[in-house]
């Protein structure tokens, strides 16, 4: 009895293979959406809508980027978390969705590791401490000494709670000894809004968002994370230079599925992207704003991921960072 279980089960198996096969090869048959887990106008949403219309391409469907905003990431990456594994639900993962707040929440509504399947990591971005051109500091050490004379009285922006920018912030505020205070948002696009405005002092941002504003005068770049200084602002250490060595590490914006997504369909939409990041307008636009396209597999991705998480764990728990 049991042996004719067995082959039952692996003739069940076989035959659910053959239909994730035939599947595969017909999907794309409708649009995807593509979630954004913060508000338009940020890096998140500047990475998204550069590959969407090249993948959508390459698979032959239209690819409808959608963008949920609020908790750091949290409640767009729970949303995908959350829907059929299809293929036709995909979303932008970011170190704040999957590292930074699972690493400092402990009521984070999904697994990072469990819950997603990876197909690649699209780029890897720098990060950047903006001010506003009005506060008086001209380099990262005048602006750690004026804080420092002013406790309270500075603040910083963040993309929202439990998101990159507000670890690097708090992390920031550790390391130098100073006292900033903490302005969340549902994304990294309001919270530059504000602080061009000069409603804010100060942003912990991902370099492609800020470039354009840096560059037009708008703001004032302090420091970026990053191996080497950014060719686009020579002038600007990184933090490593700096003697931040902890703060020196740069964003990523990947793709990922819903966990339980068929293997096939990770491989055609993986094809999809690496293609799409090998476009020369798209490798430009990308280049432009500071980003530096990836494309690995869905294995190095998924390692990377990994990764981070633990490092970010790391940080949390030696610096005491948590949002509870």
């Amino acid at each position: 009895m049991k042996a004719v279980l067995n082959v039952g089960s692996a003739a069940c198996l076989a035959l659910l293979g053959l239909c994730h096969s035939a599947f595969a090869q017909t999907y794309p048959t409708k649009p995807i959406r593509l979630i954004v887990p913060f508000a338009a106008g940020g890096t998140t949403d500047i990475v998204g809508r550069s590959v969407a219309d090249g993948i959508g391409r390459e698979l032959g469907q239209v690819v409808v980027v959608e963008n949920r905003g609020g908790g750091g990431g949290a409640i767009g990456a729970d949303a995908l978390a959350k829907s059929a594994p299809d293929g036709y639900t995909l979303g932008i993962a970011t170190v704040s969705t999957m590292a930074t707040n699972p690493a400092t929440n402990a009521r984070n509504p999904y697994d990072p590791i469990k819950d997603f399947a990876p197909i690649t990591n699209l780029v890897n971005v720098p990060n950047v401490l903006t001010i506003n051109p009005k506060v008086p500091a001209k380099n990262l050490q005048e602006f750690i000494a004026l804080v420092k004379a002013n406790p309270g009285k500075y603040s910083y922006a963040s993309a929202g709670k439990g998101s990159i920018s507000h670890l690097d912030g708090e992390l920031f505020k550790f390391l130098t000894k100073t006292d900033m205070v903490h302005i969340p948002y549902r994304g990294s696009g309001p919270a530059l809004n504000d602080t061009l405005a000069g409603q804010v002092s100060s942003q912990f941002d991902n370099l492609p968002s800020s470039m354009p504003h840096i560059q037009a005068g708008k703001l004032r770049a302090l420091a970026v994370a990053a191996p080497k200084r950014v060719d686009g602002l020579p002038d600007v250490p990184t933090f490593a230079e700096a003697g931040m060595k902890d703060m020196n590490n740069m964003a990523w914006y990947g793709l990922v599925a819903p966990a339980g997504t068929p293997a096939a369909i990770i491989a055609k939409v993986h094809d999809a992207a690496v293609k799409t990041l090998q476009d020369p307008n798209v490798k430009r636009r990308l280049a432009e704003s500071g980003a530096y396209p990836d494309g690995n597999t869905p294995q190095q991705y998924a390692a990377q991921i990994k990764r981070e998480l633990e490092m970010r764990k790391k940080i949390a728990r030696d610096q005491n960072i948590t949002l509870e």
